[in-house]
């Protein structure tokens, strides 16, 4: 687990049962892009402009550039994280277009609501979001989305986010989208997703909200 107090992240030994390594040799092959997905480049410039974008929101939620420079400190990898984030973002959406998954604005206003009740209120949640899993305000319901397409996946798949069939479908995306990075940014492997660089914050912590919300 990151340096990043990420309590939600638990991707662990279940995705070894996912595909083997989808890995790239994209900074000659593509030049300026960060990463190729589906065809579609996640050029070095749209990277740096979403680590910008959390870069800011860290700055405006604290009061002195002492705490400004504590954040920095514990996100020191946030430029690959959020590398690993955009495409695990692609995968995941494929994966729920092939299993006939749909997310409608409801549901997201529905996660959001839920997840602030949790949190104490919206402003919370955001603060939340930001400072454990690297997400500006901006991009919450972005991030929301991406959550109930995992939720509602797993379901469609008789599963749940830590099982095997759950990964199998992430990894017949991968294959699909062809991901390819820069290795800059090191290497895309679905069946080693768990590493430190790659993890995904959102899983568990969906699947736990989910389950206290009908508790």
């Amino acid at each position: 687990m990151h340096r990043r107090r990420r309590t939600a992240l638990v991707l662990t030994a279940v995705i070894a049962a996912a595909a083997p390594a989808l890995t790239a040799c994209g900074n000659e092959a593509h030049p300026g892009a960060a990463a190729v997905v589906g065809g579609q480049r996640i050029t070095v410039a749209q990277l740096q402009s979403r680590v910008n974008e959390v870069r800011t929101a860290q700055r405006s939620s604290v009061q002195n550039e002492a705490q400004y420079e504590r954040a920095i400190a514990t996100t020191g990898g946030l430029t690959r994280e959020t590398l690993y984030g955009m495409v695990f973002d692609q995968v995941v959406h494929r994966a729920a277009q092939d299993a006939g998954v749909t997310v409608t604005r409801k549901d997201i206003q529905d996660m959001r609501a839920a997840l602030a009740q949790q949190a104490g209120g919206a402003k919370a949640l955001e603060a939340t979001w930001l400072a454990q899993y690297g997400v500006p305000p901006q991009r919450l319901d972005e991030n929301l989305r991406l959550q109930v397409e995992g939720r509602k996946l797993a379901a469609k798949l008789g599963t749940d986010t830590t099982q095997p069939a759950f990964w199998k479908a992430l990894s017949t995306a991968s294959k699909e989208l062809h991901v390819d990075l820069n290795p800059r940014y090191g290497t895309w492997d679905v069946a080693k997703s768990s590493r430190v660089d790659a993890k995904t914050p959102w899983v568990r912590e969906v699947t736990a909200a989910q389950t206290q919300q009908s508790a």
